[in-house]
């Protein structure tokens, strides 16, 4: 049953699940949770947002920019060595 499902929003063009996004992967790889994310964001978010941005739900571009934002704060906000900053194409395998 859940197939059909499937099937029908694919075929409506509702389907918003774009699967695992890089951004998860940069975060498991710099062990970096989503409360870290929400720390360093200048504009309001949930935690909702950010596990739907890793696990790949359409986000609004403007989302995916807040998100960016954040992750770019979080990194500079650890010292470390200087990163040069992450981009939409970095993050996100999709366009909002």
């Amino acid at each position: 049953m859940s197939d059909e499902i499937d099937d029908e929003s694919k075929e409506n063009g509702n389907d918003r699940n774009m699967g695992a996004q890089p951004l998860d992967a940069l975060m498991t790889d710099h062990a970096m949770s989503n409360h870290e994310l929400l720390a360093a964001s200048p504009e309001p978010m949930t935690h909702k947002a950010v596990q739907r941005a890793r696990k790949g739900r359409r986000l609004t571009r403007h989302m995916q920019r807040r998100m960016i934002e954040a992750f770019n704060r979080a990194l500079q906000a650890r010292g470390g060595p200087e990163l040069p900053p992450f981009n939409l194409e970095q993050l996100f395998n999709y366009r909002g």
